[in-house]
């Protein structure tokens, strides 16, 4: 149980030391490393390579934005099982529903808490 915990914090912890070390190293913006990290894991989840990832890391592997790219892969996957063709265009978004609706409640209840400023 706690070879869990740990997997998923080395795991997660090396997503984000790839991206930092991208930060650092590269003239990447940071835009183009996460748009590049949700790619990488629609690209692993399209052949099957990331849920073996997902499996041995747990949370280390689904939360960062890799997962949300193989959760894209998975919707439309299913998708296109149940509607055919029509699954490429609705799948992605049914699949990833929960996760967009809670960033943005979140987000809705951040903006009325708090009071932006300008810089």
């Amino acid at each position: 149980m706690i070879m869990d915990y740990i997997w998923a914090f080395v795991i997660g912890g090396l997503f984000c030391a790839v991206g930092q070390v991208l930060i650092d190293y590269t003239k990447l913006t940071p835009a183009r490393i996460l748009t590049a990290y949700v790619v990488a894991g629609v690209i692993l989840g399209a052949f099957g390579w990331y849920k073996p990832l997902v499996d041995f890391a747990g949370a280390g592997a689904s939360v960062p934005l890799t997962g949300f790219g193989n959760v894209l892969v998975e919707g439309v996957k299913k998708a296109v099982d149940e509607n055919g063709f029509l699954g490429v265009f609705t799948g992605g978004l049914t699949g990833a529903a929960g996760g967009i609706t809670a960033a943005m409640i979140f987000a809705l209840c951040v903006a009325l808490i708090f009071k932006s400023k300008e810089k």
